[in-house]
């Protein structure tokens, strides 16, 4: 299915619970940076989710899978902008009875952002290794492990083989996930790996101190992408899953 946010393409997959019953609760699943709707990780969350009577929809977001966009281009900005529009189009279909955002990496700091502008429509926040250390780290001039003069951001980065450009930088320079967090009332669940890699266990920890109704699950052994780990990773949210599904 497509949606056109600023006459830009936003791909997504729409799937309902087996036992379908309208209204029905709604989580939206977003991927993280350079990831896509159909990995491993995003595919067996959407799937417990459905198990537990949610319908699911997986998007690629802004530069990424069969979206619109220009990766160079990216900003978290961008990425905002597709979760609101795909909020928006959640809160058109009236099959849904509530609406959860969840997103891995760049997609969990995405979630929160959100949870925040959209407080009165978002039910729930489930983060899979958020990325919420990244905007710190981009105002101490750190990007994936590359460092840089923070007052002088390049014009671009070579990120994995691709070209990024700076203002992904220069945006996330003004982003306080802490902030957004304080103004969210709704409970806040973030799944993390204590083997991550790329975002340390620490900010987790530490930014669930800004939630109202937040909850912490340690996955033992996993990185960030849970590889190794999915499977355990999948039933540590499922009890939360569960326990929203009651809610909703």
């Amino acid at each position: 299915m497509l949606l056109y946010n600023d006459q830009i393409p936003l791909a997504f997959l729409l799937e309902m619970p087996p036992e379908e019953k309208t209204p029905c609760p709604l989580f939206i699943v977003m991927h993280g940076f350079c990831g896509n709707k159909e990995e491993a990780l995003i595919q067996e969350m959407a799937r417990m989710m459905r198990e537990e009577g949610f319908a699911t929809l997986r998007p690629d977001m802004y530069g990424h899978g069969k979206s619109g966009g220009d990766f160079r281009e990216l900003t978290v900005h961008k990425w905002i902008a597709d979760a609101m529009c795909l909020i928006d189009y959640a809160k058109s279909q009236h099959r849904f009875s509530r609406i959860y955002l969840c997103g891995h990496s760049l997609g969990g700091l995405t979630a929160v952002l959100c949870s925040a502008m959209e407080r009165d429509y978002v039910a729930g926040v489930l983060g899979l290794a958020p990325a919420l250390s990244m905007p710190e780290r981009a105002r101490k001039g750190i990007l994936m492990g590359k460092t840089f003069d923070p007052a002088r951001v390049p014009e671009e980065f070579f990120i994995w083989e691709r070209v990024l450009g700076g203002n992904y930088v220069r945006v996330a320079q003004t982003i306080y996930p802490e902030q957004y967090l304080e103004t969210y009332a709704g409970p806040v669940f973030f799944l993390h790996g204590d083997k991550d890699e790329i975002v340390p266990l620490e900010s987790s920890r530490t930014m669930l101190q800004h939630s109202k109704k937040p909850q912490l699950t340690v996955v033992s052994g996993a990185n960030h992408e849970f590889e190794q780990h999915l499977t355990e990773a999948v039933e540590a949210a499922r009890p939360w899953v569960r326990m929203q599904a009651k809610e909703a």
